[in-house]
């Protein structure tokens, strides 16, 4: 987490103190401050205040956005992956009431969880995206989209589970078009991207082929470029590469077996 008084001395200097920049200001402000109170469902709507202002988000303004959403769902994804194993064991054990009432409240965290992620998917597509100017910012939004797309997926089932999975697809595979095209090997969003797309590869479609080859692809093209990347992205590059790395240590070894 940035500093807050730091954050905020960089906002006043760089931010114009108009009308629509003070409401903006504010309910960045309160999200900042949702996220170090760790009221992570307040935060997302505050940043969707943020979004409605209309103009382009800063890279500030992309990370707490991206920030609100990752805590408020993955905090129910981890409840949802604990309630569907209980669920499983009471049916293992032929525990019928146990696993009913399991069942029940695995569908109440489904609810949730797929609310949170139609709220950021219409946030993404429907403002972020087609107002991007190109760039880390286009490719930062359409990985974002495949992320969310890839959650509801994780808990659906049959037709909605196959449309989560292929829009998830089509938001990946724009993404990395977009990033080939205007992002360097060492990027950290395309990196992060290319990370992403490997475990939707392996995790939903079940494809160990096609992950490895992903991970693998985005590994070896950065590795030469190391060399060449800055001083401010050199650490969030080099941790996802690692993340790359150690995954497809894991996926070789799997299809070795």
């Amino acid at each position: 987490q940035v500093r807050l008084d730091t954050w905020l001395l960089h906002v006043w200097l760089v931010q114009e103190p108009t009308s629509a920049m003070s409401t903006r200001f504010k309910h960045a402000y309160l999200a900042r401050l949702a996220e170090h109170a760790e009221r992570y469902d307040e935060m997302t709507e505050f940043m969707k205040q943020v979004v409605n202002e209309g103009t382009e988000l800063d890279l500030e303004e992309r990370n707490l956005l991206s920030a609100a959403y990752k805590n408020a769902v993955g905090q129910r994804r981890s409840s949802w992956r604990v309630v569907a194993s209980l669920q499983q064991k009471a049916n293992a054990s032929g525990d019928a009431e146990g696993a009913t009432r399991a069942e029940d409240y695995r569908t109440k965290v489904e609810g949730e969880l797929n609310e949170i992620c139609q709220a950021v998917l219409s946030l993404l597509e429907e403002k972020l995206v087609p107002a991007s100017s190109g760039g880390e910012p286009k490719v930062f939004y359409l990985k974002m989209a495949g992320d969310y797309y890839r959650y509801i997926a994780e808990f659906s089932a049959d037709s909605k589970k196959d449309q989560a999975a292929q829009n998830a697809r089509r938001c990946y595979e724009q993404g990395m078009a977009a990033a080939v095209t205007d992002l360097p090997v060492t990027n950290p969003v395309r990196l992060g991207l290319a990370l992403n797309f490997s475990v939707f590869y392996y995790e939903v479609l079940k494809n160990l082929d096609a992950a490895c080859q992903m991970a693998r692809k985005a590994f070896e093209e950065a590795i030469p470029e190391l060399d060449h990347v800055s001083e401010d992205s050199y650490k969030d590059s080099t941790l996802i590469m690692q993340l790359l790395r150690d995954n497809l240590n894991l996926w070789t070894a799997e299809a070795d077996q």
